[in-house]
């Protein structure tokens, strides 16, 4: 079966190799080292990746992820290349596909539509597409977790399913574009995606003003 977790996380790195450790991110203010340094603490250092949910640890995670960016740019890259500690959680079997097929995807994308990136609009191969459907409902339980309104994702070629369901009598608010456009979508990369949206123009008002991602 193809590892797409493990080939997103190549091609991010032949991106970062390419474009340099100050180029832009969808990360907020994040530059590529930013981000580069990110994915090293998120896989590798587990005490310091708590403050990603605890805000009590949150000055521990800058202060370790602002170090591991102090790092020549090359070994930087070369870190995030290598993939996970063998011993650590995400090197254990099946959990790297699972956990971070999402995680790298997006980032690719988020350095290469930062800019003004040749591939910027690449075609994502009709089997990681269906990779990708077949994650939007997990992925969609987070990243949708503040909506009042349902949601539906309708993928031509890939079937359509409900994502959230409406609450506060609230609607459903359906978009519609490729599994790759949704997931980049409800991750809060609206503004740079090709999905379409269907509703009341109440219920896609509400959804608009939603934050989504994590």
């Amino acid at each position: 079966m193809p590892n797409f977790a493990r080939a997103e996380r190549a091609a991010l790195c032949d991106v970062f190799a390419e474009v340099g450790p100050d180029a832009p991110t969808l990360c907020g203010d994040w530059t590529t080292r930013d981000l580069a340094a990110h994915l090293v603490v998120r896989e590798g250092r587990p005490d310091a990746a708590a403050g990603m949910f605890l805000p009590l640890l949150s000055g521990r995670l800058e202060s370790v992820q602002r170090k591991i960016a102090e790092a020549p740019w090359e070994e930087l890259v070369e870190k995030v290349r290598s993939g996970p500690p063998r011993l650590g959680p995400f090197g254990l079997p099946g959990v790297d596909e699972k956990a971070n097929l999402s995680e790298f995807f997006i980032h690719h994308e988020d350095v290469l539509r930062a800019g003004d990136h040749p591939d910027a609009r690449r075609e994502v191969p009709a089997d990681e597409q269906a990779a990708l459907w077949k994650i939007l409902p997990r992925i969609g339980r987070l990243t949708l977790r503040d909506s009042r309104t349902g949601v539906v994702a309708d993928c031509p070629g890939h079937g359509r399913r409900s994502l959230r369901g409406p609450r506060d009598e609230r609607g459903n608010v359906v978009l519609t574009g490729a599994p790759s456009e949704v997931l980049l979508y409800i991750f809060g990369r609206d503004a740079v995606t090709d999905v379409g949206l269907d509703g009341s123009d109440s219920d896609i008002e509400a959804f608009r003003a939603t934050t989504l991602g994590f």
